[in-house]
């Protein structure tokens, strides 16, 4: 309003409806945005509330004093009282909204907003009893509008929210992010400095436009809907929906939810055909569906192939049937102009329970869950149910321990000896990792190596390991016991290393141990996934004296040509080659034929899993040159492994242990 004892001037109300417009703008943009029902998001809605209620009653008042709306006085009065209720607390809801942000984790929350909510409850009574008073302003069917003798505490008020707003975000500048800083200590200061300005020119209204100009910076740097919305899909994306579960998680213990979890399989296939525009129009097709098979509201685009839908206090019959939605329709083909494919999916699900109470373990679980989906083991869907979550929980704990046994270089080495057919004595051995001393007991190889690989904790476990072997050679060396070489396990993962060549041999030349002494193995599915990435990787280490192996042939994965082609220096028959030729005369010529092949190349060939003496005595009569398995010996610690070695060293070897 103006500044002066009766007021008869023309107010200028162009940057007031100006400002109306963009608030409105605003508000619209901000109702389409972030659906969390955070504290923050709702204070920011109350802001654009109060202040559009603030703006449209200043603009009405005008009119009415200006006599372009002919109206009692007593509506008048009406306006104008709203008008100076909701002007300071314009001040208080940014105040309010700064202490959101500043304090929403924090206890001194509540405490914040009840001090802040004092002075503008105090002016709220005072504002009522005016009608009375006529301290703020008086209006008149003669005389028009009258400021009373109290009016700068009006102006007041709002200066000292905004103060307030400086001054806690100074004070908590420690806590947050510089960005979120800079806005909540800039929006007030330029709110007041164009209250200040109107103060000098009464005739134009510019309350509105300093409020529309703070909301606007609030709005374009921590409301923006962009940041929490996909860009392709329009949907939410996976950072909105960590903020709703994490929420629901720490603020509404009461609220059961259900996170389903859509992945589409082979979607890098549909990207290489039609390309990358075309593989989008097919994302945003699937997404389209989606919204309207699930949860329109709380769809969100997960990854690059992902969606999540998100239920919220549902007892699982909408789940249910959004699940054989989504089944039904992809088994239909989908169409992009000249182009139709259909789009396979696994589903993941979780619901809240005792089992998941963090955000973290949320998104561990789902994401559990669509691995397992992704095997095919259960189906296209998996629930993630108690039995699951037990073993997801168990797996963590493996995790947790292969990272400490890392850490603390602790892993728990075992030796297989291998009898040499020629020479009569153990003169090689395998090494082979376990995990018999846990703290949840034994874990066993087929257990722990999968979990190492996929969490590539096994490329940092080899290294170890090939350290470990190392100095037990240099061990057997110094006691003088027999080992011409151990045999050390490298995984597919592995040769994905660029300088694992180098960190082979460092770890080798660092403990002085001779090159010949280590042998490198690796099974048929590493050479079929990498055949030439395996070839230079063997070329490289015969320069220095380092064997290659081949492990677990005849499981199927590779042929004799691709064999051939690499410079091993051994080779294993898979112990079900072995099995299979005992009651199998065809299969033991076959192996037969291949054992002399392989020998006449210059690699020697040996036979893994012999346990009995018919085995062994077959593997021999076929021409095996080493023999591996429980006949002689099950895997032995480092100090069974010398006491074995001293007892076989004169070259008598006895099965059947």
């Amino acid at each position: 309003m103006g500044n002066g004892r009766y007021i008869r001037v023309r107010w200028n109300i162009a940057p007031e409806t100006i400002s109306l417009v963009i608030l409105g703008i605003i508000w619209v943009y901000a109702r389409k945005g972030s659906h969390l029902p955070s504290l923050k998001n709702r204070i920011f809605q109350e802001c654009l509330t109060v202040t559009f209620a603030a703006m449209l009653s200043n603009i009405l008042s005008t009119f009415m004093l200006c006599g372009y709306i002919p109206v009692p006085v007593w509506v008048t009065w009406a306006i104008t009282t709203i008008y100076f209720i909701l002007t300071p607390l314009m001040g208080l809801v940014y105040y309010l909204y700064a202490v959101s942000v500043l304090y929403e984790e924090r206890p001194q929350l509540y405490r914040m907003i009840l001090l802040g909510g004092i002075p503008g409850a105090v002016y709220t009574l005072l504002v009522l009893a005016n009608c009375f008073t006529k301290c703020l302003f008086d209006i008149t069917a003669n005389q028009g509008y009258e400021q009373g003798s109290l009016i700068f505490i009006t102006y007041l008020i709002f200066y000292g929210y905004c103060a307030g707003c400086i001054v806690i975000a100074v004070r908590n500048r420690r806590y947050i992010d510089r960005h979120i800083y800079h806005i909540l200590a800039t929006f007030p200061v330029l709110a007041v400095i164009v209250i200040f300005f109107q103060q000098m020119y009464p005739n134009i209204i510019l309350s509105g436009t300093a409020a529309t100009c703070a909301l606007l910076i609030i709005y374009l740097h921590l409301q923006n809907r962009q940041i929490s919305l996909d860009y392709l899909t329009n949907v939410p994306n996976r950072q909105e929906l960590l903020n709703m579960l994490d929420l629901l998680l720490r603020r509404y213990p009461d609220k059961d939810f259900t996170l389903l979890v859509v992945s589409i399989r082979d979607f890098r296939q549909i990207n290489n055909v039609c390309g990358q525009h075309g593989g989008d129009a097919f994302l945003k097709q699937v997404c389209a569906f989606l919204c309207s098979a699930g949860p329109k509201e709380n769809v969100y685009r997960y990854s690059g192939d992902e969606f999540a839908l998100l239920f919220i206090n549902d007892r699982g019959e909408r789940v249910r049937q959004c699940v054989l939605d989504i089944e039904a329709r992809m088994k239909q083909p989908w169409q992009n102009q000249d182009y139709q494919f259909k789009l396979p999916v696994v589903m993941g699900v979780i619901r809240r329970s005792e089992y998941v109470k963090t955000l973290e373990e949320a998104v561990s679980y789902i994401e559990y869950a669509v691995s397992q989906a992704k095997t095919g083991r259960y189906g296209q869907i998996c629930y993630c149910d108690q039995e699951m979550l037990e073993k997801l929980e168990r797996r963590k704990k493996i995790i947790r321990i292969l990272k400490e046994q890392l850490a603390n270089h602790s892993v728990e080495m075992y030796y297989q000896p291998i009898y040499s057919v020629r020479t009569r004595q153990f003169l090689y051995a395998e090494s082979l990792m376990r995990m018999n001393h846990t703290s949840i007991g034994p874990v066993y190889p087929n257990e722990f190596i999968p979990i190492a690989e996929e969490t590539g904790l096994i490329i940092e476990l080899t290294y170890v390991i090939l350290d470990e072997v190392c100095k037990y050679i240099n061990r057997l060396i110094e006691k003088g016991l027999p080992m011409e070489a151990i045999h050390v396990n490298f995984s597919a993962i592995q040769f994905s290393q660029p300088d694992l060549s180098r960190k082979v041999l460092e770890i080798i030349q660092r403990n002085g141990t001779p090159m010949s002494a280590v042998k490198i193995e690796f099974t048929e599915s590493t050479l079929a996934e990498n055949p030439q990435v395996v070839t230079d990787f063997a070329l490289e280490m015969r320069k220095h004296g380092i064997e290659m192996g081949l492990d677990d042939f005849g499981t199927g994965y590779s042929n004799i040509a691709t064999v051939i082609r690499i410079p091993f220096g051994t080779i294993k028959l898979d112990k079900s080659l072995v099995w299979a030729s005992i009651d199998n005369p065809t299969s033991a010529l076959t192996i037969r034929h291949l054992v002399h092949a392989f020998r006449d190349l210059g690699m020697t060939v040996i036979a893994e899993g012999v346990e009995t003496e018919s085995q062994r005595q077959l593997v021999e009569d076929i021409g095996v040159e080493q023999i591996q398995g429980y006949y002689y010996s099950k895997p032995l610690s480092m100090e069974e492994m010398e006491e074995f070695l001293k007892i076989n060293r004169d070259g008598s070897a006895g099965g059947g242990e």
